[in-house]
């Protein structure tokens, strides 16, 4: 990769590592999913993540003390928040209107930004939002768009509620981190956001074994072994690490189109892993989200020299 274009867009593409990796969740944790309870999943997943960073934390020794906590706090619970909803949603929605109410996601964040940050987003992101938008209901929506927004009218049911509160999570959590991340120390942020993330799953895990909701369980099957380190690893702490790290170099409207990628590299994934077949509303879709990418990141540049031209 050239380096001059590594650094100019250092951001996007490190946010694209992580969407890549999120990507392969789905599949992994559907199998997963058939040999433990949801929370319990989640708790692990984050447990062996802080596991693995916490002698790297130590060895940082960091200044505690005088270290504001509450923010970070915040952040992990935003981020428990929208893995817990979306999760419980999926018990009482398809896969299907989980993909594209999740995804709405993008559309949130401008408005998140413009009433808590108070910084109105450029036009080039704002038309990318709409284009992603777009892509999203023809991805998720296959042969049959219509049917998929008549399914989300009129049947719109607990999962689909549940899984619009994720959206509103995750885009808060995108919005919270480029508020916060400038001003702590990034280890301190990255440690505190999974270990919160960890105690509340743990925590809901008993909750829902108690009010018999989710009955804890778990059998250890190479299938789980597999999902556990994948997602403990890869999906978790690289992923948390670098968007903690790297997303403050994009505009929270921007990371949420590039997050959009995400069904994209599924249906790669799918394809290649599944045998599953992309419609060709899907593969329109796929390019519109594509295009909103490019949009975003070229259109106030051609609008700039449209008015010094003018």
């Amino acid at each position: 990769m050239n380096n001059s274009f590594y650094e100019k867009y250092k951001g996007e593409v490190n946010l694209l590592i992580v969407t890549l990796l999120w990507s392969a969740t789905f599949v992994i944790i559907k199998g997963a999913l058939e040999d433990i309870s949801s929370m319990l999943f989640i708790g692990l997943r984050f447990l062996i993540a802080g596991i693995i960073l916490l002698p790297i934390v130590i060895r940082r020794k960091l200044d505690w003390k005088n270290a504001k906590i509450i923010p970070p706090i915040i952040l992990g619970v935003l981020l428990f928040l929208g893995f817990a909803t979306q999760t419980v949603g999926l018990k009482f929605t398809s896969a299907t209107k989980s993909a594209f109410l999740t995804g709405s996601a993008v559309a949130i964040i401008p408005f998140l930004q413009l009433i808590i940050e108070k910084k109105k987003p450029k036009t080039g992101p704002i038309i990318g939002v709409v284009v992603v938008l777009i892509g999203i209901l023809f991805l998720s929506g296959g042969n049959s768009i219509m049917t998929l927004l008549k399914d989300i009218v009129t049947n719109f049911n607990f999962g689909d509620f549940l899984t619009l509160i994720c959206a509103f999570f995750f885009a808060l959590y995108v919005v919270y981190l480029d508020m916060i991340s400038s001003k702590y120390i990034f280890w301190m942020l990255l440690i505190v956001q999974i270990g919160v993330s960890a105690f509340l799953a743990f925590s809901t895990a008993i909750v829902f074994d108690l009010i018999n909701y989710e009955q804890l369980r778990i059998e250890f099957t190479s299938q789980l072994s597999f999902g556990i380190i994948y997602t403990s690893i890869f999906a978790t702490l690289f992923t948390t690490t670098l968007q903690t790290k790297y997303q403050k170099l994009v505009s929270p409207t921007k990371a949420g189109i590039v997050y959009s990628f995400e069904p994209i590299f599924a249906a790669i994934i799918a394809f290649f892993f599944l045998s599953e077949r992309i419609s060709a509303f899907g593969l329109l879709g796929a390019v519109l989200i594509f295009v909103g990418l490019i949009i975003s990141e070229t259109c106030d540049g051609f609008i700039k020299s449209i008015r010094k031209s003018v």
